[in-house]
């Protein structure tokens, strides 16, 4: 029978990060099973996929035996973990080709359940990743997760859903993320990466557990098709997480980054006033559903922040004791929500050109870039119902029908140019540049919109390949019906 015995103590926090990676909507039904493992070495290894990403648990504790795989639902091995305690084992062993029994004790006796399952060969093959192991420290692994959060989350938007390792230049490598509104950007490392990384954004990722358990170490494939970003993995002490990067070109982020020349105010905020600054701004009213509008006014060395419950009400001022500006007296708008995540982040000094050019949050060699926003929204135009179909009729005989009313538009930024949306992107093409050097920008764009239009299309594909194994599967139970039918039909009574 060959069994595998799997302490309750270390397999409940095994499924939890398992559950992360795995979905119980899958339509594959092999994507629902944990690939349970013996290797040669004694150590027991649980792992998931759902063809883009895969995660190997390996639990501390060996076990004595062959080696041995097989597969267990996912379902139906956290039921029977959630009903044991703590100092329990459960015992798993293959019974027939396609099920297996889960042992276990109650009440000073071992029960068996049996359940389904299926062929481990046909679980999809978790990649072996072969490049050499990069250590994260704390502060780049810090960088990661606040690159993470800054991220998007905009699947049209593919190429903006992870952190952007930037390894382009030999002596300033970055750790970048950004939503189009707001950009994070970190330095003062040195990785050994020949190529750019470009981590897409996972739940798995932001684990206390997974954080919590010990080093990280990062290893990338060696790069075999132009077009086609290796996978690669990030290892900690007992869990293995597998990932394709996200294909395409980033942005070219450092365009919307200011320079630092063109500051006219500057004020820090005292590391004992940030708690404080955090929850005052979550406690002022915000009449901005959409963008959230939070005033910073600085104005005769003083700080105020200013809100409005409502669009037509007048600005409350709140004065920030403690926090002293420098330079000229300037008022700017901006996200109150990414105002915090700054103050979160420790990025205590701000830096203002005008109340409509980008504003930077900077500490040391990391950094926010945030866009202003309007200090009002524009209102909503309600869409006019369509036209009855007499209304319809009349339109058509009139010579002269009245202009549709303006609706308010929306500025956008394109997906290759890396500024965020919002951004007075114009001032980057139009002031003062010659015409090639603006028609090579344009290029860029166009050239840029071709490659994430190509990232769309191999998500497609892969999504068709998805489809085409569900027919597979499909088709299989289909033919194993009918041959128990026609088994059943030459049973005589």
């Amino acid at each position: 029978m060959n069994p595998i015995s799997l302490p309750i103590s270390e397999l409940k926090p095994a499924l939890a990060g398992l559950g992360k990676v795995i979905s119980k909507r899958n339509t594959l039904p092999i994507l629902s099973h944990v690939r349970i493992e013996r290797t040669p070495t004694g150590h027991v290894e649980l792992g998931v996929t759902d063809l883009d990403t895969a995660l190997v648990a390996r639990l501390d504790t060996p076990d004595q035996g062959e080696p041995v795989a097989f597969l267990v639902p996912y379902e139906e091995l956290t039921h029977t973990a959630k009903g044991c305690r703590a100092g329990d084992t459960l015992i798993l062993a293959p019974v027939a080709p396609q099920r297996v029994a889960l042992k276990f004790p109650v009440a000073g006796q071992i029960i068996e359940h049996r359940c389904e399952s299926l062929p481990v060969e046909e679980f999809p093959s978790i990649a072996e990743i072969r490049g050499e192991p990069i250590t994260l420290d704390d502060s780049l692994r810090r960088s990661i997760h606040e690159a993470l959060q800054c991220a998007s989350t905009d699947d049209t938007r593919l190429i903006l859903t992870g952190a952007f390792l930037d390894v382009s230049k030999p002596k300033a490598h970055y750790v970048v993320g950004t939503d189009g509104r707001h950009l994070f950007s970190s330095n003062s490392f040195e990785l050994p990466l020949r190529e750019s990384l470009l981590i897409p954004s996972h739940r798995f990722l932001e684990w206390k557990e997974f954080n919590a358990d010990g080093d990280w170490q990062l290893k990338v494939n060696p790069k075999e098709k132009e077009d086609d970003p290796p996978p690669f993995e990030i290892l900690s002490r007992r869990w293995r997480f597998v990932s394709r990067q996200i294909q395409g070109n980033y942005p070219n982020w450092r365009q919307v980054v200011p320079n630092g020349k063109g500051t006219q105010t500057t004020l820090e905020v005292e590391p004992k006033l940030v708690e404080a600054i955090m929850q005052t701004i979550a406690r002022l009213p915000d009449h901005d559903a959409i963008n959230h509008s939070l005033g910073v006014e600085i104005k005769d060395r003083h700080v105020r922040l200013l809100s409005k419950s409502a669009g037509d009400d007048q600005w409350t001022r709140l004065g920030l004791d403690g926090v002293k500006p420098l330079g000229r007296d300037v008022t700017v708008h901006l996200n109150r929500h990414l105002v915090t995540k700054a103050l979160r982040f420790g990025l205590l000094k701000l830096e203002v050109i005008d109340s409509m050019s980008p504003v930077r949050f900077s500490a040391g060699g990391r950094q926010m870039i945030v866009m202003p926003v309007r200090p009002d929204s524009a209102p909503v135009q309600p869409t006019p119902p369509p036209p009855s179909a007499p209304a319809v009729q009349n339109e058509s005989h009139n010579p002269n029908p009245p202009p549709p009313a303006e609706q308010p538009t929306k500025e956008t930024m394109p997906n290759t140019n890396g500024a965020p949306q919002g951004a007075p992107e114009s001032k980057a093409i139009t002031t003062d540049k010659p015409a090639l050097e603006i028609a090579l920008a344009q290029i860029e764009v166009v050239r840029g919109d071709f490659r994430n239009a190509i990232a769309g299309l191999n998500k497609l594909g892969d999504l068709l390949k998805q489809v085409q194994r569900e027919n597979k599967a499909s088709e299989k139970e289909i033919s194993s019906v009918r041959q128990t039918l026609r088994s059943l039909q030459t049973v005589r009574i």
